[in-house]
This record gives structure tokens, C-alpha cells and sequence, in this order.
């Protein structure tokens, strides 16, 4: 028989000992949380690479560490079966930048939200009124129309010109004030410049391309609610062109009404020319606009049924000729019907449109599009009736919006995308069942199937409902040193 001797039976104990003890750690570092979050069996869509697959999802920090085929495991997981993973919404054109709006945007599944038509006069203070976290992410443009309002003295305290603002000739003095307004903005990291030449009818094209100069100078884009009609296209396509500053036209169908299909063939043209040019629309056959602006300065010449078109949004009524007068001397916003669904199908089945929902609510009253607008598309437009595919409209809702700022803005590069590295803002949807609920009368009714917002790796949306949770930050180009 052999014994063996006491110190190397020692030895062996101790060996396996640490053995155990080695596995057991090792089991332990698989059974821990490996990810702040996952999100389980969800669809992954994302329009950059197609993926288009079932997926685990491992977000860590705010960014997405983890695209698997296999189970994460994670401090908490949510069970995304049978509903879309995206990349959150990012939407171009949204005038609602404060709480009241964000609340009911993110829960359409809106991520990043951006005031970029009309923008602001003062990019570093509307930054620092933000600070400190919002629901969503949010960003601006330096706009034009309210340089050119402070430079020429206009009455109007929202966000249009209600008198010499938009219909006053600016000298060559004021047009130089305008433009270091437009060079400050950029300075202080606009991600791009906004214009209303519809709201601006004292701004003769000159004046226009003259701005978009300053655009071109400072690497941004020019975002412009346009006058016109199809000329007045074809006229700010060939102001860009000459001063060599990225185009993109707000609210296509909105702009464009009977005349849609020029629009669009018009926007072609200058694409397959070489020109940087983009445009946007949203799934509704309504328009909104405070009731001052210059678009209605002739009504005075409109036929009586015209007025009957126009909803004032404090009440919800239809206008008369003698209440129109009224509310455009008190002032408000009001809801113009009129366009065709067959034009808003159009509009939005284009492969040319972004979805931007040009929308906001102050005091419970406003557009349904603030909150419906990408729940609607999805909904009725891919789901229903089959004008759009999932995946073209999830890129026209994502990754184009944030291609078109990313050139001046690197945040943007993180966004849209749903890919290893990317920021985690993601949009959790029930392909079966998403749709909008808001109305004209109640613009308030949040979208339905859309139980999970992500921004920032943080849950907004939970089941449905808003957290407490503020995760929204600032998306802004690169402040430069005076």
C-alpha cells in the first residue's frame, strides 16, 4: 500500500481548494449583471447596417456594448418580443421645446427633438435655459427670421414676425447686423440655420442668399419654410446652389400643396445635379401658424367659405370672416385644413421625405402632430395601407435626420443608429398595434404601442408611462473661441 506523505496530501487540498474557489468565481462573473440594461428578443432594426433580426441588446454608460444572438444578462432586462427595436426618432422640426411637449413627443417615440425652422436669436441662452436634463435630447438652429426681427424692431413677442420683421425692406446696414447675429449663432454651436422666406415677405431673394452665404461659410444647413409655390422652389434651390449651402425644405406637402409632385420632381432634379438638397413632411392634412404671421395678410381679400379652413386653437372652433378678424388682432395659433389625404400619402410614401412633425402644444392646445406624428406613419402608413415599408420609413426617421446634421454636429454620428458604439436611444415599438390618438380638438392624447422610450441608456418610457427619469441632454456643434 501506498502512503502518501502529509505535505504533499496538504499540497492537493490546497490545489483543488483554489480550484473550486477559481470556478466559483468564474460562475459568479457569468451570473453577474453584465450591462446596466438589456433589452431581450427584440426585433433590431436599423437602417445603417439593414440589420433587420431577432437580438439581445447589452447597453453599459448610456451607449450600446452588446448586439447578441444569444441572452445578455443585465441589472434589469426588458422583454421586447414580437416588438421593434429602433434607434429613437430623431425629429427635425419641432417648434414644442419645453416640458409640456417633450412629454408627449418622447412617448411618440421622438429621442431627439430640434427647433431648426424658425431657431433663435440667442443659441447660448436657449441652450443654458435647458441645462440641467430634459425628457429628450434637444438642439437649434440660429434662425433668420428672429435676427431679422431684432435688427429691424419687430412688435411680435412669439415666435413670427408681426409686423416690419417680416414685411420691411432691410438696408445693406441692417443685412450686415443680420449676419453677425447668423456668425455668432454658429459660433456658439448652432447645428444649423433657419429660415421662413414665407414669412418673410419683405426679404427679397437676394437678402436670402445672402444668409445662405453665411450657411455655406459656417458648414451648416439651411432649413427653410419656403414662399412661392413651385417658382419660389425652384428660385431658393438656385439661391442655395449659388451660395453653395446644404438645402433643406421644411414640410414638403405642407409647402407644396396641389403643386407636390413639381416639388418632389424638383428636389429629384437637384439631387441628381450634385446639390445638397433634402426635404421633410408630416402624415397630416392640416397645417398650424400663429394667426399674425404674414402668411395671412391678405385675408382680407379671401372669399367668406375660406375662413371656414381655419380652426383657432384656444377654442377649437371654425372661423368666420368677423372671428378671424378678431383672433388676428388678440393673436394665437390657428389650424389650416385643406390638403387633400391623397397628398399627404403622397408626401409621405416619397422616399425623398423626411418625418419631421412641425409640431408643439402650449397649455394643453395644439397639433396632434406634436404627438402622433411618427406613431401615425408607422401605423397607418406602413402597417395599414403599405405605402412605405418598416424599414424605409425607420430611416426616414432616424438615420437621415441625423446624416443631415452630423457634417457640423458629431453628436449626430452616435444617433440614429442602433450598432455597437452608438448611443443607447431607443424606441420600443409594437409593429401590430402602434398608431396615433391624438385629435385636432385634443392634440394631447398620447400615440398608443409604443411601451419603451430609451434615451441615454436610462428608461423614459415604462410600459407606457413616463418615469422620472431626465436624461436629455444638449445636441450642439463644437462652441468656437471668439
Amino acid at each position: 500500500m501506498l502512503i502518501t506523505p502529509l505535505p504533499f496530501r496538504r499540497f492537493a487540498c490546497l490545489a483543488v481548494a483554489i480550484l473550486l474557489l477559481l470556478s466559483a468565481a468564474a460562475c459568479a462573473d457569468q451570473l453577474a449583471p453584465s450591462y446596466d440594461l438589456v433589452i431581450a428578443n427584440g426585433r433590431v432594426m436599423d437602417p445603417e447596417t439593414g440589420l433587420d433580426a431577432v437580438r439581445h441588446v447589452g447597453i453599459r454608460g448610456g451607449i450600446i456594448m452588446a448586439i447578441s444572438q444569444t441572452p445578455l444578462a443585465g441589472a434589469r432586462v426588458i422583454d421586447a418580443t414580437r416588438h421593434v427595436v429602433a434607434p429613437g426618432f430623431v425629429d427635425l422640426h419641432e417648434h414644442g421645446q419645453q416640458d409640456e411637449s417633450y412629454r408627449l413627443m418622447v412617448r411618440d417615440g421622438v429621442t431627439s427633438a430640434f427647433e431648426l425652422e424658425v431657431g433663435t436669436g440667442d443659441v447660448a441662452a436657449w441652450y443654458a435655459a435647458r441645462e440641467g436634463g430634459q425628457i429628450v435630447n434637444y438642439g437649434v438652429s440660429i434662425g433668420h427670421i428672429p435676427a431679422r426681427m431684432k435688427v429691424l424692431g419687430d412688435p411680435g413677442k412669439g415666435l413670427l414676425p408681426a409686423g416690419i420683421g417680416g414685411s420691411g425692406v432691410a438696408s445693406d446696414a441692417h443685412m450686415a447686423a443680420m449676419e453677425a447675429i447668423l456668425r455668432e449663432g454658429l459660433r456658439q454651436g448652432a447645428v444649423a440655420m433657419g429660415f421662413g422666406s414665407a414669412y418673410t415677405p419683405g426679404a427679397p431673394i437676394a437678402e436670402i442668399e445672402r444668409m445662405f452665404r453665411v450657411a455655406a461659410e459656417g458648414g451648416v444647413s439651411a432649413h427653410i419654410h419656403m414662399r412661392g409655390g413651385l417658382a419660389g422652389l425652384h428660385e431658393t434651390i438656385k439661391a442655395a446652389s449659388a451660395a453653395r449651402a446644404p438645402l433643406h425644405i421644411v414640410h414638403v406637402n405642407s409647402s407644396a400643396g396641389d403643386e407636390l409632385e413639381g416639388f418632389l420632381a424638383a428636389i429629384r432634379a437637384a439631387r441628381d445635379a450634385g446639390q445638397d438638397v433634402t426635404t421633410e413632411a408630416y402624415p397630416y392634412g392640416a397645417g398650424m401658424t400663429e394667426i399674425q404671421s404674414a402668411l395671412f395678410d391678405d385675408w382680407a381679400t379671401w372669399p367668406d367659405e375660406r375662413f371656414a379652413l381655419h380652426q383657432l386653437v384656444s377654442t377649437g372652433e371654425r372661423l368666420t370672416r368677423k372671428t378671424f378678424a378678431e383672433a388676428r388682432k388678440t393673436g394665437g395659433t390657428v389650424i389650416i385644413h385643406g390638403r387633400s389625404e391623397q397628398q399627404t400619402r403622397a408626401a409621405i410614401a416619397s422616399p425623398l421625405a423626411m418625418i419631421a412633425s412641425d409640431g408643439f402644444i402650449e397649455n394643453g392646445r395644439g397639433h396632434p402632430r406634436t404627438s402622433g406624428t411618427f406613431a401615425k406613419v408607422l401605423g397607418r402608413y406602413v402597417r395599414e395601407e403599405g405605402a412605405v415599408t418598416l424599414m424605409n420609413a425607420l430611416g426616414r426617421m432616424t438615420l437621415e435626420p441625423a446624416r443631415r446634421l452630423e457634417r457640423h454636429t458629431p453628436a449626430m454620428e452616435k444617433k440614429g443608429r442602433v450598432h455597437v458604439g452608438t448611443d443607447a436611444d431607443l424606441t420600443i415599438f409594437d409593429p401590430a398595434t402602434v398608431i396615433d390618438r391624438a385629435t385636432y380638438e385634443d392634440a394631447t392624447i398620447p400615440s398608443a404601442g409604443i411601451p419603451y422610450v430609451v434615451i441615454g441608456g436610462q428608461v423614459v418610457v415604462d410600459r407606457g408611462e413616463l418615469t422620472t427619469a431626465r436624461p436629455g441632454r444638449a445636441i450642439r456643434a463644437p462652441v468656437k473661441a471668439r
